[in-house]
């Protein structure tokens, strides 16, 4: 009986307790799943509530483009500001290597020998104008390789343009970035703002036309074929590198050659007489023709030094004003065709459309056609 008792009150494999735990794990992964689907719901519910896209009064927008012309105004000062900076210390080498090499070199008796001789050639193959313009292409020769090839090495107003260039579309960007926050504009609105905006405008090909976004977006703004082709367009109005200073050195030129076509003459003259007195005579007479020539250019050099730098000089202050003000090929002409472009195309924009005339009958005129040629 006591057997029976003690068997009847153990528990029994498969009895209640392992259901209860089963139950109690059921209901807890219902719980968790139940949360999960809650906060899913809470996100999407939290997303579907955030309303409608902000809408950007046409006052607000007004102002924001008239901050983004300013901002291109900002950007073009510096810009302008690093180019003239750079261009001076161009001039600058320019003035030093001229005194310091290419002055000495021309002055030199050995020089002076030499381009007599290159004178007497070419006047006797071809005439004396000739032989100006020959010795003046010489000159231009030596003074590229004297002076501006070895400054290039250091500053090259091509470089300056492209630098100045994309200093400018630094600037820009940086500019503009602080628009939308500062009038609420949402970022996505801003964007499509500029990418209206067509910054660069060479087509044909339809690759060559870029957008204001693509221009503050690419990095660097090489990437773009576009950017490219203007920067090609301000190195082909430039010319390939800059040539010396041509007035100056042409008129260095001529009349150094015009002195040296008089030496010649006076030699060929010595000659003659030379050789008619004889041998030991006329060695006489070529010898202190050639010293007297030599001594009248040595009084001369200080003043041909100085006359020489003059010219040069004032024919560089002309070049360097050309390289900063030249629209089509100076260093500034990339900074201003964008900052013209954009500063242009957000003016059209801006414009008030145009309404007709309505005369005194009450009927309105047409509008003259977009053709039409402008009043004189």
């Amino acid at each position: 009986m006591s057997v029976i008792s003690r068997a009847a009150g153990r528990p029994q494999a498969g009895g209640h307790a392992p259901q209860c735990r089963q139950a109690w794990v059921v209901g807890l992964l219902r719980a968790v799943l139940l949360g999960l689907l809650l906060a899913l719901g809470g996100c999407a519910s939290g997303r579907g509530g955030a309303g409608p896209a902000v809408e950007v009064s046409p006052a607000t927008w007004a102002q924001a483009e008239r901050d983004m012309a300013a901002a291109s105004q900002v950007a073009r000062g510096k810009a302008e500001d690093y180019a003239r900076e750079a261009m001076e210390r161009w001039m600058d080498l320019v003035y030093q290597r001229t005194d310091n090499d290419f002055i000495p070199w021309f002055t030199s008796g050995w020089t002076q020998q030499w381009m007599g001789v290159k004178v007497a050639w070419y006047k006797f193959s071809a005439g004396s104008e000739p032989a100006v313009e020959h010795l003046t292409a010489y000159m231009q020769e030596q003074y590229q390789r004297r002076v501006l090839d070895p400054v290039a090495e250091q500053i090259d107003p091509s470089a300056v343009m492209a630098a100045a260039t994309g200093y400018y579309v630094q600037q820009l960007g940086a500019q503009l970035r602080a628009i939308p926050p500062r009038y609420g504009i949402p970022q996505a609105q801003f964007d499509e703002r500029l990418k209206a905006i067509a910054a660069i405008d060479l087509a044909p090909p339809a690759t060559y036309r870029a957008s204001l976004y693509q221009l503050v977006q690419s990095d660097p703004p090489t990437r773009l074929p576009a950017y490219g082709a203007l920067l090609a367009r301000v190195h082909d109005a430039a010319g390939k590198g800059i040539a010396a200073p041509a007035s100056g050195v042409s008129e260095v030129a001529r009349r150094t050659s015009e002195k040296l076509v008089t030496e010649v003459t006076a030699r060929s003259a010595a000659g003659a007489v030379a050789a008619a007195v004889g041998r030991v005579a006329g060695l006489v007479i070529s010898l202190g023709a050639t010293s007297v020539s030599a001594m009248v250019r040595e009084h001369q050099r200080a003043e041909v030094e100085a006359q020489l730098r003059q010219n040069l000089n004032a024919a560089f202050d002309e070049t360097w004003l050309k390289l900063m003000r030249d629209p089509d090929g100076g260093v500034l002409a990339g900074v201003w065709y964008l900052s013209t472009q954009i500063d242009q195309r957000l003016a059209a924009d801006a414009a008030p459309p145009a309404t007709p005339e309505v005369p005194s009958d009450g009927q309105a005129l047409p509008l003259p056609s977009s053709d039409a040629p402008p009043d004189q």
